[in-house]
């Protein structure tokens, strides 16, 4: 079976971080040539969309960068140019089939990773034999570089070495893949993904047949129910009033800027930084939740298709939120990623009239819903978004759903989600609650706590 290892690593001296720096950047920087002149090819001089972009000389350019890289390294670089260049064909041939409805947003062609002057990403990937890695006492990693850095680092030959922080989920694997490698500018780190293959038997985790329901949301990112009867709520408004006061900023500048300019180094900046912070955030939140679930023996977890559900039922206000602050199919694809690490499968699945749906009495027509509230005529009141995570949970699930304990509730502080002071004691599991949007009227507790 297929996992994942993440771990940051560390340069042992200031000259091994420039010779890393410097493999990061050439590979962002061979990833751009590459794709400038495939998408030269792409658009062609009569404006029209074709795909000769594989006549592209990508020799010449493995020749250009190899003393830095290594063969294998530009190799590796190219080749997972070509993988997102088939995705995007892909994906374009999915969203012109007209019986194919899994596609409904307008496929772009791959992206580039900064330039020169403001700022590559520094990003790059290493081939599966170009690379090792020894866990023990002192885990290292060891990458292959080009000739032309042979001598600017402390590791022999032409192999850089790093020290590893931290422990892997899978030490004891059959096979790697090819090592994902890029710098966190946000917590200024750098970062490594490492695929791996181990045995099924090989599986020494708690995972049990729980399971997980999330309801993705604009003002609180993440509500979650298990069936073990635990609750959490990511709470996500002082998030998105940064982002909203970045954006609001970045149209400012681009309102003073001259007739045939369209952007500035400042204006660039700013929307690195504030997608940074977005990422940095929804990283972190994915692993602090799945470390949760992970612990709880969840092995399978739900998050809802929001494809038919954003304009057809939330304001256009909260699909902005949604679309570009929450950027929701980026957050499903890491959560993906996240969770293969702790061998835990994500399913989308259509969450439908949840956030509508009266859990005493099932009616979606007399229920009502304001901003964190619902409230139905049958005199249920709760928590709108833990009480969809919850039917949404009911929805899919064949396991039996224990009774709701407390929810927990997160806020982000820049650096880590912690427990909100105003989340309910669980030490008295059968207080009242004071929040009068988390409890029935009658005073008995709605979706987050058994009665």
């Amino acid at each position: 079976m297929k996992r994942t290892n993440t771990f940051a690593v560390r340069p042992l001296t200031d000259d091994d971080e420039q010779v890393l720096r410097n493999v990061l950047d050439a590979s962002a920087s061979l990833w751009n040539e590459v794709n400038y002149q495939r998408l030269m090819r792409y658009n062609d001089e009569d404006g029209f969309e074709n795909e000769d972009v594989w006549d592209a000389d990508t020799g010449h350019l493995e020749g250009k960068y190899k003393g830095v890289l290594g063969g294998s390294t530009a190799q590796q670089v190219i080749a997972k140019n070509s993988e997102a260049w088939r995705g995007f064909f892909k994906t374009k041939k999915s969203y012109h089939d007209e019986s194919n409805m899994s596609v409904t947003e307008h496929p772009e062609p791959p992206g580039f990773r900064g330039n020169r002057d403001d700022g590559r990403v520094l990003k790059g990937v290493i081939r599966k034999d170009a690379y090792s890695v020894e866990w023990g006492d002192r885990s290292r990693l060891e990458i292959l570089v080009g000739e032309d850095l042979r001598d600017k680092h402390n590791s022999p030959k032409s192999r850089l070495r790093l020290e590893i922080v931290g422990e892997p989920n899978w030490s004891d694997y059959e096979d790697q893949s090819r090592l994902d490698l890029w710098y966190d500018e946000t917590t200024c780190t750098f970062r490594a993904s490492q695929p791996v293959t181990v045995s099924d038997d090989a599986r020494d985790t708690p995972l049990a047949d729980e399971t997980a329901a999330l309801d993705i949301g604009a003002n609180n990112l993440v509500a979650c129910t298990t069936t073990t009867g635990e609750q959490y709520l990511y709470e996500g408004r002082g998030l998105f009033e940064r982002f909203r006061e970045t954006t609001k900023e970045i149209a400012r500048l681009q309102s003073k800027l001259k007739e045939d300019q369209y952007s500035s180094k400042r204006i660039r900046r700013l929307h690195r930084k504030r997608t940074r912070r977005r990422d940095h955030a929804q990283e972190a939140l994915c692993r602090e939740l799945l470390e949760r679930l992970y612990a709880e023996g969840v092995s399978t977890v739900y998050i809802g298709d929001l494809t038919d559900v954003l304009d057809a039922h939330w304001s256009a206000e909260t699909n902005a939120k949604t679309h570009n602050f929450w950027a929701f199919k980026k957050f499903t694809k890491r959560l993906a990623c996240t969770a293969e690490e702790y061998g835990i499968s994500v399913e989308v699945q259509s969450e439908a009239w949840t956030s509508n749906e009266c859990p005493q009495c099932g009616s979606t027509d007399r229920t009502t819903r304001h901003q964190d509230t619902l409230t139905c005529s049958c005199g249920f009141e709760g928590h709108a978004d833990l009480t969809a995570s919850e039917t949404f949970l009911k929805r899919h699930t064949q396991t039996e759903v224990r009774p709701m304990a407390r929810p927990v509730r997160f806020e982000w502080d820049d650096h880590e989600w912690s427990e909100s002071p105003y989340s309910p004691r669980r030490e008295s599991p059968k207080e009242q609650r004071t929040d009068q949007s988390t409890v029935h009227r009658d005073g008995k507790v709605a979706s987050g706590e058994a009665a």
